[in-house]
């Protein structure tokens, strides 16, 4: 959890900025990480964050910059929540870069509204492969759209060569904002230097040559305008971080004396750092283990099994039958589960490819998984649980039939939970499981009883779990 920061702190200056483009895939986060190992590279401390829920990006971004990486949203995470970790991180490094989330303009809040709100300058990266007059009107537009969004400069991407970079530089409308063009960024001989599959880029920890990979995308960088910079330009985007006007309160101990196994490898990796500290912070005991390596159930009071790719290793999982037979114990014991997404699906009794191969799995689940080519749920989405809403979100390419009782449903943000729409929640013993992927922090007494701490309380489509007194109930249950 950030520090517990109040007006009374110091004001931070930090060279900051917030990476954006006007669409997903123009290159923002080949250019973030470029940026944090070009800069850490120099001998800087770069912190570095992500706008909106991903688990993926943050992998490349850690390992650029040696450093945590945490996600900022106003809604999931909270502006209180935002303030007190860049502020906290202002008082500690050289450099703050934020990775913006889809377009710049894109979602509620959007990173647009956390560039104005904070004051920090935006560098657009554009895809401009495609473009030549046609970049200045873009760039103007990108400008004109929200006013007060202050701005660094913008890097052209895929430029083919120096003729094509002079027709985009002469096209702005206003000459300053050029900061460079970068030929296809992050291209290798084998193709892109940050790859992807389905749900985003495929994390660092699994390329055995990542950090080359950053290296190869800084050195790209730094043969643009941008990366030519002495330190004494880069201070001109030097931004005041004050601190929070208010304390944020720590959550109570519930989870004090209480051991919570965590699945924790490549089939199981969409873990948000800030889940842990907050499970910490209650007074928790965490215990790490990998069904992929073979490992069994760790002795514990509770299991979680986060999201991640259990339909890539789902053969190597299900060989696992020490952990299976762990599982089923901790089951029969009435020892709680908290299975997000892919953990869920693990837990099934098959899951099938896009092709229709069906793998068995672990078989604590009545249910099946099947894996389809086109997106099958994505938004934030939020929970009524323990008097309160627990925020997240949902993105998921698989369906999950289930016959287990559905206890609750996810509704999108501000909104009313309604039947049929949104995530099912399942129990089935002990077991609570979803596509939901929650967000700790935004409510942890309800956290710390899916963990056992106490009896669960799920609210129901009547309960006006969109209103701001409900969400007012529990925004401060942060730190």
């Amino acid at each position: 959890m950030p520090h517990t920061t109040s007006a009374s702190a110091p004001v931070h200056h930090c060279v900051a900025l917030l990476i954006a483009a006007p669409a997903s895939g123009q290159g923002k986060t080949t250019v973030t990480a470029a940026l944090a190992r070009w800069h850490t590279r120099q001998g800087r401390r770069v912190r570095v964050f992500k706008c909106g829920p991903d688990f993926l990006d943050p992998y490349w971004h850690q390992l650029a910059s040696g450093a945590p990486v945490h996600n900022l949203d106003g809604w999931m995470v909270g502006m209180d929540e935002v303030r007190a970790r860049l502020h906290a991180a202002a008082g500690e490094a050289d450099v703050i870069l934020i990775e913006g989330v889809m377009g710049l303009f894109d979602g509620s809040p959007t990173a647009a509204d956390l560039a104005e709100q904070l004051g920090i300058p935006v560098l657009l990266v554009v895809d401009a492969s495609a473009m030549a007059g046609s970049f200045g009107a873009l760039v103007l537009g990108m400008q004109q759209y929200q006013t007060g969004v202050p701005w660094a400069g913008v890097l052209a991407n895929r430029v083919a060569s120096t003729m094509h970079a002079h027709m985009l530089q002469t096209s702005l409308r206003t000459p300053a904002l050029w900061l460079g063009a970068l030929p296809p960024l992050g291209q290798g001989k084998n193709g892109p230097l940050l790859p992807e599959r389905h749900l985003g880029l495929v994390a660092a920890h699994e390329l055995p040559d990542a950090m080359a990979r950053l290296n190869t995308a800084a050195d790209q960088l730094a043969e643009t305008p941008l990366g030519q910079m002495g330190w004494e330009d880069w201070l001109r985007f030097s931004v005041e971080f004050p601190a929070p006007t208010a304390a944020l309160e720590a959550p109570q101990p519930w989870l004090r004396g209480r051991t919570i196994a965590v699945a924790s490898d490549a089939a199981f990796s969409f873990i948000y750092p800030a889940n842990l500290d907050c499970l910490v912070a209650m007074g928790a005991n965490l215990a790490f283990f990998s069904p992929l390596a073979g490992e069994g159930l760790p002795p514990c009071d509770a299991l979680w099994l986060p999201g991640g790719y259990p339909e890539l290793h789902a053969a190597a999982l299900a060989a696992n039958r020490s952990l299976q037979a762990d599982l089923q114990a901790h089951v029969a014991a009435g020892k709680p589960v908290w299975a997000e997404c892919g953990g869920m699906l693990a837990l099934g009794q098959q899951m099938s490819d896009v092709d229709g191969q069906a793998q068995p799995l672990w078989g604590i689940l009545p249910g099946t998984g099947q894996m389809q080519n086109k997106l099958a749920g994505l938004g934030m989405q939020q929970c009524v649980l323990q008097g309160g809403v627990l925020r997240g979100h949902t993105f998921h390419y698989s369906r999950f039939d289930c016959t287990a009782t559905e206890v609750a449903r996810t509704s999108r943000a501000r909104q009313k939970a309604e039947a049929g729409k949104g995530e099912a929640v399942y129990q089935h013993g002990s077991v609570h499981a979803s596509y939901f992927h929650a967000w700790f922090a935004s409510h942890p007494r309800a956290v710390a009883a899916l963990f056992g701490a106490e009896p669960l309380r799920w609210g129901d489509a009547g309960d006006a779990a969109g209103e701001e007194g409900a969400v007012a109930s529990v925004a401060h249950a942060l730190s």
